[in-house]
């Protein structure tokens, strides 16, 4: 029997023998080869769907994601509140917000409510209407609603933003036995117990300790002797790239974040500063390019229409400089026609070599590796990078010329061939020089350093490389 007619068969109500885990993979990839498929199935075996969304979320999230539309919503509406709540933890922000815009307010809350605060706050804050925001806030009961609300004042990208609420924290003067029986009773409702820390009476950090340490001292010790005193902690203001840093420096498993009375608020585990970096790597590279940060696939057409349309408009505005530049060389053009061969290699090279650069620095900028006292030595090594790699590649381009001239048996083969290295190692020198310095430029005026620094690089290097190969041609030739 084919493998199609196996899962033919195993569709119909009551024919699947799959084991749990063969079942998650199975349906997972047939969401994804044939939603509507996959729907049907799951609507006939609802016990089998529910076994899904309970040995694994993330995959369950993986195939509602595959199937998509309405559909999703009626098929996490038939789980467990529970289960949909940890479903829908493991969507992206933006397709959980509109399924929950979908669902009625009631049972909308009453998922949310299911959520740690800071995931439920993430997802209010992918919806774009304050009003169903507000609906779905006052549906909510009143504790959860103003964990929710106090979160979802802090800027998302601040470590007020990333830090979850749910955290072990302690009186200062318990024992350890005292603190490890409060830990048990504690165990249930929170999830990450890596740390205890310890607060004064004013709920003040004063400071950690992590439950293996409490196990393993005696049971008549202070907490004040067993704690670490005044750990590495964030404010609550602090933008989540200090965050990372913190964590990726010292190899933590959270930093308590604290407000300016140094009051604990709560904590930012390493798996969210991991997602925030990898969000921030996205983000960098969406604004280098000239669109928003929230542009994605998955935002409405009109919305991406409109972030990145001004940039294509301001790209056509700076390149017509380039237009300008190249047409006061026409002459010469007409009378060595290889020249508009090689002009587009010119200008390729060094936007490739810019390129690297401003990787390398943007990196550079986004992991606070980059201190005012270092931007003349960023500057020098780009520029000295430029003139090595200008020198060989220089070299080759001018014999690409001087070959094609030759082919072509017009004059001055050679002088084609030394327009073109000359040309070739200006611009990678220039290049390098301006991969760095733009980024440096835009941060130096309190913009972030990736905002449309691509279309700057391409229309510098496109200038360079069009227009400057044609005037050193022009002297050549």
């Amino acid at each position: 029997m084919s493998e199609m007619n196996r899962d033919r068969r195993a569709r119909r109500p009551g024919r699947s023998t799959r084991s749990p885990r063969d079942l998650v993979r199975w349906l997972r990839t047939l969401a994804r080869l044939e939603p509507r498929d996959a729907e049907q199935y799951i609507a006939d075996h609802a016990t089998e769907w529910s076994t899904v969304a309970d040995i694994s979320p993330g995959d369950a999230a993986d195939i509602l994601e595959a199937i998509g539309g309405e559909a999703a919503g009626v098929l996490i509406a038939d789980l467990q509140p529970a289960q949909a709540a940890d479903l829908l933890e493991e969507l992206r922000d933006e397709f959980a917000a509109d399924l929950l815009e979908d669902l009625p307010p009631a049972d909308a809350a009453r998922l949310l409510e299911e959520m740690p605060p800071e995931e439920a706050a993430d997802l209010l804050a992918a919806i774009d209407d304050d009003t169903t925001v507000t609906r779905l806030l006052e549906s909510m009961d009143d504790t959860s609603a103003g964990e929710v609300r106090d979160l979802l004042a802090h800027d998302p990208d601040s470590a007020g933003g990333l830090m979850t609420t749910d955290i072990a924290a302690l009186p200062i003067g318990l024992t350890v036995g005292e603190a490890v029986e409060r830990i048990r009773s504690l165990h249930e409702e929170l999830e990450d117990l890596s740390y205890v820390y310890v607060v004064d009476d004013q709920e003040r950090l004063k400071g950690v300790v992590s439950f293996r340490d409490l196990v393993f001292r005696r049971p008549g010790v202070g907490l004040d002797e067993a704690m670490v005193p005044d750990p590495m902690s964030v404010n609550v203001g602090a933008d989540r790239a200090v965050v990372a840093d913190l964590v990726q420096r010292y190899h933590l498993f959270g930093v308590p974040v604290v407000d300016d009375e140094h009051r604990l608020l709560g904590m930012v585990t390493n798996d969210t500063v991991l997602e925030a970096i990898q969000e921030e790597a996205g983000e960098d590279f969406a604004v280098a390019v000239g669109t928003a940060a929230e542009d994605s696939v998955y935002l409405p057409i009109r919305r991406s229409i409109r972030h990145r349309l001004p940039w294509i408009a301001f790209d056509v505005a700076i390149s017509t400089t380039v237009v300008i530049a190249i047409s006061q060389f026409n002459d010469v053009i007409g009378t060595f026609v290889v020249l508009a061969a090689l002009m587009p290699l010119v200008a390729r090279i060094g936007g490739d070599s810019g390129a690297q650069t401003l990787a390398v620095v943007i990196r550079g900028l986004a992991t606070d590796g980059i201190h005012g006292s270092d931007v003349r030595r960023v500057l020098g090594r780009e520029t000295a990078i430029g003139i090595f790699n200008g020198l060989v590649i220089g070299t080759m381009a001018g014999l690409l010329g001087y070959i094609l001239q030759s082919i072509q048996a017009g004059p001055d083969p050679w002088k084609v061939a030394g327009a073109m290295m000359l040309a070739s190692w200006a611009n990678l020198i220039l290049a390098g020089l301006s991969g760095a310095a733009i980024p440096l430029t835009l941060r130096r005026l309190g913009f972030d350093p990736a905002l449309g620094s691509n279309l700057f690089l391409t229309t510098f290097t496109d200038l360079v490389g069009f227009a400057g190969f044609l005037a050193v041609a022009n002297a050549f030739l």
